[in-house]
Formats: structure tokens, C-alpha cells, sequence
């Protein structure tokens, strides 16, 4: 049900399917004719009210006839949150916009997404509310984007006020990005954190803080990742330096899980409004891809609503198998990403780094827990990229964390993380891991078979080194993880650092 306080025919709603994620479209919110009839500064204002049953379409569009000569549009809204029983779920509506472009997948007429971090917004020529894009408000039918996340079983009641104001548009701001490159040290090990949100979507934090603690944390490169909106893309030029390369993607926060675009072209927008029956994700994972983007999968199995991954690994360049604190869905998520290690050994095919990312939004949040530790030929985006997707790289808890990790056999052949070294299945490997900053922390080697060797605590000081002795007939391939004194029973501590795996022997043929 959906009435109007200004009585301008609202019309009763039209469901239009877009495969599983069907949208629904409500009636128009009309305004006067515009310019003509109003003087510079002069606003006006809808508001209109409506209730979503459970059950809804993931998203609904609410229509409104945007005359010209508008200089800026605002628009705020409410929602009721009624008690519902334990157990069950309460009401929660995100919002955003499209303009007269329309609402087709891929995003042509996307201006922002706010989620449910705020409860009005507004866009002119020369600014916007972080999350939305500046730009001209052009004459047209444009769309408010509900998306009823949740909605209670009394249903999900709403109240949307739209203000136009009309006048002259101010200039358009020119966007400048930061560099693809920092001045690095040539080829060497560095470190960056890929999930971060700052206040352009449900972050508190803006980008000058978040640079600031990355630099803190001893990071050498991070990657926005805003939920649903490329809005903060131009916003973090004055952020970077030679200490700092800061990249630029987004988090497609899809109702089937999200997935990390890292290192997009600046202002690269990429759409989320599908779920994984809808067969849609492919062609997005594609567009990232063309975009100079890797594909990272986040937290695959957190437990809110919406955010384990549904999507399969096909697409995925990287998984995310640790984000922030060291939690039991990280060790789920490691165990599964291990099950996929195994499986490119049976099948002989590509497989799949791991990554852990912070995931941070805001105080007490730590940018930099975990950090990725990447062998890059420089600190460039290219660069970086190229060593997550070829595995060439660790996590770490925090920058005193340091390993170093290599199986050597045969005529003194060796190989390091994310590499194979090609020996006869017979051959007797050692396998060496050195590690600093660790302190009473225990060494585990994980192989196709699971774990075969414990460590004895490393000493207060965090330093030490393993050895273990192999072949690639016993051991398929070898992964590390280093790992704080167990809290109770059985169950393994929480991770300190992990390892992407060597592989051993020669590919079966």
C-alpha cells in the first residue's frame, strides 16, 4: 500500500521480475512544472508513505518526475521498528538512487547507495552526500531504490520526503585520482589491507584517517572497498604518497554474499542487485576483470544475513579465508579454501590464493588485522596484483609478524610461496619456515593429508625456525600456519599468520 499527502495519483504497484531479485516499481511522485514556475532558491516537496509486506522484492523503485531547472535534489526517510519476537527478524531498509538513465542492470544511471547508513541524502552539480555522485539533476523520471533488507512480520513501514530545489547548477568539480604507483623498494615483500570502508558508505571513518592508520599499521598499499558505490574514488588523491599506493575498488554487497573488486579503474561502479540463481554474476566478475580488477570473494562463510558466499569459486581470483579479528567462520572459511587446495591437485588445475583482509568500519576496528604480505616486483597496482594472483603471498596479524617460507630439493632447487618445486615424487624435500614476532605461538604444516607437524612453542621473543622433511608422494603440497596458545580443549588458537601453500613434485599429465 502506497498514499501521497499531496494526493498526485499514486499508482497501484507494478511487479516487474528481473529474475530471482525481482524489483518492484510503485507510481510516480510528480512535482510542478519546474523553473518556469519558480524562482532561484525556491523548493518543493513530496512526501510519501507505503508499507512493504514480508516477503518483498529485494529491491523497489519508487519513481519520481524530476522537472527542469532543479538544482538539487534531497531526499530523507523513515522506517518503523516494531518489536518482533526473539529469533526473528526486524525491520531494515538500505536506499539509494537512480537517475533518468533508469534502473537497468549494470548501473548506467546509478548516482548512490547509502545502505542503510543514512537517513537522507543530497545530490547537486558540484557535491553530494558521501555515497552519491555529483552531477547535474537533470529533467526525468528518476528512481528512488528501496531495498527492504529485512522486514518484520507486521510489515515494513515507510516515509519518503523528496525536496527539490531550483535555481542555477554550480560547476562540476574535476576528479582526480591517486597514482598507480609508490615509490616501493623494487622487488620485495609488501604489505597492504584490501578491505577497508570509509564514511562514503557505512564506515565512520574518512579517507585522510584511514590513510593515517594505514600508515601506522606499516601497510605499503590499501584498496578502498565501499559497499555498492564508487563514490570515494576522488576523494583519496590526497592520500596517497611514496610511503602509501592506494587502490581503488568496491564491495558488490549482493543479497548471496560480497565480493572485493580490487584495484578497479578509478570510477569504476559494479552492480550488486542480483542473487546467485539469477546466473548474473559471471558477467560482473567479467566486468571487474576488464575494469583491471581482481575478484575476491570476502568473508565466504560470515554468518549475517546475506553475506555468506553463494556464488561458487570459478570466477575468483582470491578468497578472503581471514577478515579481521581471527573468529571460528575464519576457520570454517580456511577449511573450505584447504578442501579447494586439494581438489586443484586432483584436477590439475588453477588454484585458488588466500587473502585475509581487516574489513574495518570504524573505532575499536583495526586497520591492518590481518594484513596481506605480497612478493611484488614494485609497488605498483599491477604489480601488487600480479603477486596476489599468483599466491605469491602471506597473511599477517599485524607488521611484526615476518615469515619466510621455502621447500629446496633435488640438485638445490627451491620454491618459495605460491610456487612448485618440480621433483620426482620420491624426492627428499625440506620444508623451512622462519618466523619473527611471534612469541609462544606454534608452528602447524598442512598438507593434502592435513596436518602433519606441530611445532613446539616459539620462545618470548617471537623468533624461530622449523624444519620438516617430506616428499611430494606423501605431501602433495605444504602450508603453514602460525598460531597463539589454544584458549581451551582441542580446538587450534587463533591464527597469527598462514601461508599460501608450495606445491611438490611434477603435475600429473
Amino acid at each position: 500500500m502506497c498514499d501521497d499527502d499531496h494526493g498526485n495519483g499514486i499508482n497501484r504497484r507494478a511487479l516487474i521480475v528481473t529474475g530471482a531479485a525481482a524489483a518492484l516499481t510503485l507510481g510516480s511522485v510528480t512535482f510542478a512544472s519546474g523553473a518556469a514556475a519558480a524562482a532561484d532558491g525556491d523548493q518543493e516537496s513530496r512526501t510519501v508513505r507505503g508499507t512493504l509486506p514480508t516477503g518483498s522484492p529485494d529491491y523497489v523503485y519508487v519513481p519520481v518526475e524530476v522537472p527542469a531547472g532543479v538544482r538539487e535534489l534531497k531526499v530523507a526517510y523513515t522506517y518503523d521498528r516494531p518489536s518482533v519476537p526473539a529469533g526473528t527478524q526486524g525491520n531494515a531498509l538500505d536506499i539509494g538512487i537512480f537517475d533518468q538513465r533508469g534502473t537497468d542492470l549494470g548501473g548506467r544511471g546509478f548516482r548512490g547507495w547509502s545502505g542503510g547508513a543514512r537517513t537522507e541524502f543530497f545530490l547537486r552539480v558540484d557535491d553530494a552526500t558521501p555515497g552519491y555522485l555529483p552531477g547535474p539533476v537533470h529533467a526525468g523520471t528518476w528512481h528512488i531504490a528501496l531495498g527492504p533488507y529485512t522486514v518484520s512480520p507486521q510489515g515494513l513501514a515507510y516515509e519518503l520526503t523528496i525536496t527539490l530545489t531550483y535555481g542555477t547548477p554550480g560547476a562540476a568539480p574535476r576528479p582526480v585520482y591517486p597514482p598507480e604507483r609508490a615509490k616501493g623498494r623494487g622487488r620485495d615483500w609488501y604489505r597492504g589491507d584490501c578491505h577497508l570502508h570509509s564514511w562514503y558508505s557505512d564506515g565512520r571513518r574518512t579517507p585522510a584517517e584511514i590513510a593515517a592508520l594505514a600508515r601506522a599499521a606499516g601497510l605499503d598499499f590499501i584498496n578502498s572497498s565501499d559497499h555498492n558505490t564508487q563514490s570515494s574514488h576522488p576523494h583519496w588523491a590526497p592520500e596517497a604518497g611514496d610511503d602509501l599506493l592506494i587502490m581503488l575498488g568496491e564491495e558488490i554487497t549482493t543479497r548471496n554474499g560480497h565480493v572485493v573488486a580490487l584495484g578497479t579503474e578509478p570510477g569504476t561502479f559494479v552492480d550488486w542487485r542480483y542473487r546467485a540463481r539469477d546466473n548474473r554474476f559471471g558477467k560482473y566478475a567479467r566486468e571487474i576483470r576488464r575494469a583491471g580488477g581482481l575478484v575476491v570473494p570476502a568473508h565466504p562463510h560470515a554468518t549475517c544475513i546475506g553475506c555468506a558466499w553463494k556464488f561458487g569459486f570459478g570466477e575468483a581470483d582470491a578468497v578472503e579465508v581471514w577478515n579481521g579479528p581471527y573468529t571460528p567462520d575464519d576457520e570454517i572459511a580456511l577449511a573450505s579454501w584447504d578442501a579447494t587446495l586439494v581438489a586443484s591437485v586432483r584436477d590439475n588445475r588453477e588454484w585458488l590464493p588466500a587473502m585475509g583482509n581487516s574489513d574495518a568500519h570504524r573505532d575499536p576496528d583495526v586497520v591492518g588485522l590481518p594484513q596481506t604480505v605480497v612478493l611484488a616486483d614494485d609497488l605498483t597496482r599491477e604489480a601488487v596484483q600480479d603477486g596476489i594472483r599468483a599466491g605469491h603471498s602471506y597473511i599477517a596479524e599485524s607488521k611484526n609478524v615476518s615469515l619466510a617460507f621455502t621447500a629446496s630439493g633435488g640438485r638445490a632447487q627451491q620454491a618459495g610461496i605460491g610456487d612448485r618445486l618440480r621433483v620426482a615424487a620420491d624426492t627428499q624435500v625440506t620444508v623451512r619456515l622462519e618466523v619473527t614476532g611471534a612469541p609462544r605461538c606454534t608452528v602447524r604444516l598442512v598438507t593434502d593429508q592435513g596436518v602433519l607437524f606441530t611445532s613446539d612453542p616459539l620462545p618470548v621473543g617471537g623468533a624461530g625456525v622449523v624444519e620438516w622433511h617430506t616428499t611430494p608422494a606423501y605431501a602433495a603440497y605444504v602450508r603453514a600456519e602460525v598460531r597463539h596458545e589454544a584458549a581451551a580443549g582441542p580446538l587450534p588458537g587463533a591464527l597469527a599468520a598462514l601461508t599460501n601453500p608450495i606445491f611438490l613434485g611434477n603435475p600429473v599429465r
